[in-house]
């Protein structure tokens, strides 16, 4: 599935974010932080992840759907690109 270079670009930022987040998490860990405040981050965090999800998604589904032939060729038809949303809703 294409994915467009600006969303690439896009994902990569908030992907090294969540990598900076998870760091946080870890450290939290380390320094005994309260429960409900490493819940807080991690609820952030799968948060975050869900946002690429679906940002990447959203991308190639608009590109299978400017291009079906071709997507569907490579195997991303449009029922393919929806079995992968509900596996991320």
């Amino acid at each position: 599935m294409k994915i467009d270079d600006t969303v690439k670009a896009d994902l990569r930022t908030r992907l090294r974010r969540i990598e900076g987040q998870v760091r946080g998490i870890q450290n939290m860990l380390d320094e005994e932080r309260e429960c409900r405040d490493i819940v807080t981050q991690i609820a952030a965090v799968t948060k975050a992840m869900e946002q690429v999800g679906f940002r990447m998604l959203a991308s190639g589904l608009t590109n299978c759907l400017q291009n079906p032939d071709e997507s569907a060729a490579a195997g991303y038809s449009i029922e393919e690109v929806e079995k992968m949303f509900l596996k991320l809703s």
